[in-house]
Formats: C-alpha cells, sequence, structure tokens
C-alpha cells in the first residue's frame, strides 16, 4: 500500500475524544484518550483507504 499522510482533527467531546480526517469524508472516530483516539484514527483510514481502493475510487491526496 501507498504511504499516505492527512491531517487529523481532534476534538474533546463529554469526556472522549473525536478524531476525524477532512480530506477523507466521514472518516472519523472516537478514543477514551488521545493516544486511543489517534490509533483508532490511523487504524480508521487505513480501512477508509482500503475500501476506496476495492472500489476503484481515487485515494484522495492532501497538499501543503
Amino acid at each position: 500500500m501507498d504511504h499516505y499522510t492527512y491531517t487529523v482533527v481532534l476534538t474533546p467531546e463529554d469526556g472522549v475524544y473525536s478524531a476525524s480526517v477532512p480530506a477523507l469524508p466521514g472518516c472519523v472516530t472516537l478514543g477514551e484518550t488521545v493516544e486511543e483516539a489517534i490509533d483508532m484514527v490511523r487504524k480508521a483510514i487505513r480501512l477508509w483507504i482500503e475500501h476506496m481502493h476495492e472500489r476503484g475510487e481515487e485515494i484522495p491526496v492532501e497538499r501543503d
């Protein structure tokens, strides 16, 4: 699999942290700690990319 780099937005919400990836619409997850949210969003990104690849869709590339 290619290497991709994306901006992740962490937001504290009622005792948990949401993690979203603006370049990948719908790629959102939660974690009880910042570390868990980051781990979960890495997994979510991987699954999001795998799903798009399987469907033959273009993988968004975040520009600097």
